[in-house]
């Protein structure tokens, strides 16, 4: 996808050095940050440098091969699998892109394993590329669906970012709407502004503003009132992990989504890639719900008159708050799961039907 018209994707390897582009830094300043060992990997994951599912997983795959070039052992090599697994526990792609890698490098020789690491994080990378590409196609058939009964704007609501900042190219709840635009139809977004961090305003709307896509950023609680008054025709939102039974976890806020949407015949679909599928617990509980810094809440950041950025606190010094990352929305509140192979109902029998 493009800013100020030139193409990027969100993370590339150059010379021994990864690079992203520094996603805190975002809307106000665009900047590409060099990775050059792996605790770069893990500091960039924990800061929220790279965020989002899939793009996590590759920076993950990359923080492997930074390993290795900083310290061909092996020992070493398996203790930055588990820093890396640690560095942000809810999002699967993490923990299934180290897995793969480690299952990859297990057994080879030290003269070989860089080539091996290098070129299997790579396919990791073309990978979701190809998965969000067909994610888009797929999600492209209900919005023509949508716009072929409606004859006018398709108005779609999405929350935090699932766009292509959050995978490596396309985005997954993104994807739909950017090859609807490419195909000429009508769309305009309606953009949660996703407190606390602000992904939905800092970087939905970025993307989508530099790709010339109409969007109007909302307040994260006026989503239900749009739905009310018919100015929402679908929601469209990402995941860090659905499990096999179609429960979606994503970024805190979803769930009040789906029941507006439930409440108000509104259809509500999830765009993942099968990475984010977690295939081995059935029970939402059992995930792990990442509860971050309280300073995150208690504090904006933004740009100045002096086009200097600032963090400034909103709170009261003495207040308590609680950040919990992440909440889960249930399968019986989703209309269908949005993948690279089709789309499928939220259920063990939909997803298994696509993933044999």
């Amino acid at each position: 996808m493009k800013i100020k018209g030139k193409e990027y994707r969100t993370i590339w390897f150059d010379n021994n050095v990864v690079k992203i582009i520094d996603q805190t830094k975002l809307p106000h300043q665009f900047i590409i940050k060099d990775l050059k060992t792996v605790e770069d990997s893990i500091n960039a994951i924990k800061t929220m440098e790279v965020r989002g599912a899939p793009l996590i997983g590759a920076t993950a795959a990359y923080g492997l091969v930074l390993s290795i070039i900083e310290k061909n052992d092996l020992s070493f090599l398996k203790k930055s699998s588990e820093d890396l697994i640690s560095s942000r526990p809810t999002a699967i792609n993490l923990k299934w892109a180290v897995d793969r890698m480690m299952k990859k490098l297990s057994g080879v020789n030290e003269k070989d394993i860089l080539k091996i690491a290098l070129d299997e994080a790579k396919a990791i990378v073309e990978e979701d590329i190809s998965f969000c590409k067909n994610i888009g196609l797929n999600g492209l058939k209900i919005i023509e669906e949508i716009y072929n009964k409606k004859k006018n704007t398709v108005n779609i609501l999405t929350h935090c970012n699932a766009g292509w900042l959050a995978t490596i190219d396309w985005g997954t709840a993104t994807s739909p709407i950017y090859h609807a635009h490419q195909k000429g139809i009508k769309i305009h977004v309606w953009v949660d502004e996703t407190r606390p961090r602000n992904q939905g305003a800092n970087l939905t709307s970025y993307e989508l503003n530099e790709e010339g896509i109409p969007n109007t950023v909302i307040t994260d609680n006026a989503g239900g009132i749009l739905m009310q008054r018919g100015q929402v025709d679908i929601c469209i939102v990402g995941t860090d992990r659905t499990l096999s039974n179609g429960d979606v976890c994503n970024k805190i806020g979803t769930y009040l989504k789906a029941l507006s949407a439930k409440d108000n015949n509104i259809p509500f679909y999830v765009a993942l890639p099968s990475s984010t599928i977690d295939w081995s617990i059935k029970d939402h509980k059992q995930i792990p719900i990442e509860e971050r810094n309280s300073e995150e809440l208690s504090h904006v950041v933004g740009i100045d008159e002096n086009n200097e950025i600032k963090k400034v606190r909103i709170y009261p010094q003495k207040s308590k708050s609680l950040n919990l990352a992440f909440d889960v929305t249930p399968a019986k509140l989703v209309t269908g799961l949005i993948t690279e192979k089709g789309v499928c109902k939220a259920s063990e029998n939909g997803l298994k039907g696509l993933f044999k």
